[in-house]
């Protein structure tokens, strides 16, 4: 007898989900535990029911798909359901199952769930890049999502003070508390609007706009004054930087 795989549905829409719970229907090794209509709703279900599968749209509102797999701690099998392409092929090199397009036919999705079935067998759970998905993407992030204990967290831009790399992760500074993050400094440096947020250090990016005044540090170097509390050192390279931004 075959095993059975716990799957969880994730899309905000009503119809797409009862869509794919109806074409699982026929396949009995697939039992759907449970759906949800956002991140937030599918990270407690991922925590409490620890699928072998999600069917995971990427575009929702308050919290997309790949901000979702970025703050999974365990690897999952995930089948991209979407109406949106241009993620298609990075989706595909970077472990993702399949890349449903909607709309998709039933031969079409049991496609899917052969390729599914093979992995499956494998008996392995590729952890997804989403980072390298983001950086095929030309829009520049406009808020940071981080996980607080079982809970997600969406971040203004505007309520971040700065980035901290600590080892292979970031440390994300807001006034009232701070989240630890995978992605790397180059990540975030590249992905931020510069405008707005400096790499004034190998170990900062700063929000320019948090800034109260510059201190001198030593004869070449200066600090960041974002508060009494908070004062970060800005490297040579970061100083140039800030000027250009500050425009002094």
């Amino acid at each position: 007898m075959s095993p059975i795989h716990k799957v969880i549905i994730v899309d905000d829409e009503p119809p797409a989900r009862a869509i794919l719970k109806a074409y699982l229907k026929k396949f009995s090794e697939f039992e759907v535990v449970t759906e949800c209509a956002n991140g937030f709703e599918a990270l407690k279900a991922i925590k409490e029911y620890q699928p072998d599968v999600l069917f995971l749209d990427i575009q929702m509102p308050k919290v997309t798909g790949l901000e979702l797999l970025d703050v999974i701690d365990d690897p999952v099998n995930v089948v991209f359901t979407t109406a949106y392409d241009q993620y298609a092929i990075k989706a595909f090199e970077l472990n993702a199952i399949d890349y449903l397009l909607k709309p998709f036919s039933e031969e079409r999705f049991a496609d899917a769930i052969n390729k599914l079935k093979i992995k499956l067998t494998n008996g392995t759970k590729d952890v997804i890049s989403v980072q390298t998905i983001q950086e095929e993407i030309p829009e520049k992030l406009d808020r940071v999502v981080v996980k607080k204990g079982s809970q997600l967290k969406v971040l203004r831009l505007d309520d971040i003070l700065y980035f901290e790399a600590q080892s292979d992760y970031v440390m994300v500074h807001t006034k009232e508390e701070r989240f630890l993050k995978s992605n790397t400094m180059a990540w975030f440096e590249k992905q931020l609007p510069e405008q707005q947020f400096v790499r004034i250090h190998r170990s900062y990016i700063v929000n320019s706009d948090k800034i109260e005044k510059l201190e001198p540090y030593d004869k070449d170097t200066h600090l960041a004054v974002l508060s009494q509390e908070v004062k970060l050192k800005i490297s040579r390279t970061g100083y140039k930087k800030l000027k250009e931004v500050l425009r002094f």
